[in-house]
C-alpha cells in the first residue's frame, strides 16, 4: 500500500527542498498538514500536480539539452 502521509523530513526529500521551507509553507497554510500530537503529517496527494509539472519540465529541459547545436551560417572558415 502506498504511503499517503509524509513527515516534514520525507516531504522535504520528496519535493527536493529544505525541511525549514516545508515548515514555513505549513505555517503559511500553503501546504495542508495535520498534527498528530507529535509531528505534522502531510498528505502526499496534494503534490501530484506539482510533481507532474516538475517531470514535464525535466523532460523539456532534457529535450533542449539533447538538441544538436545548429551551425551558425555567419561563421566563416578562415585559415
Amino acid at each position: 500500500m502506498k504511503q499517503m502521509y509524509l513527515t516534514i523530513k520525507e516531504t522535504a526529500e520528496f519535493l527536493e527542498v529544505s525541511e525549514e521551507y516545508i515548515e514555513t509553507l505549513i505555517h503559511q497554510r500553503k501546504i495542508r498538514a495535520v498534527h498528530n500530537g507529535e509531528q505534522f503529517l502531510i498528505n502526499k496527494e496534494q503534490f501530484n500536480t506539482h510533481v507532474d509539472q516538475m517531470e514535464k519540465y525535466r523532460e523539456l529541459v532534457q529535450e533542449i539539452l539533447n538538441e544538436p547545436i545548429p551551425e551558425d551560417p555567419d561563421v566563416k572558415d578562415e585559415d
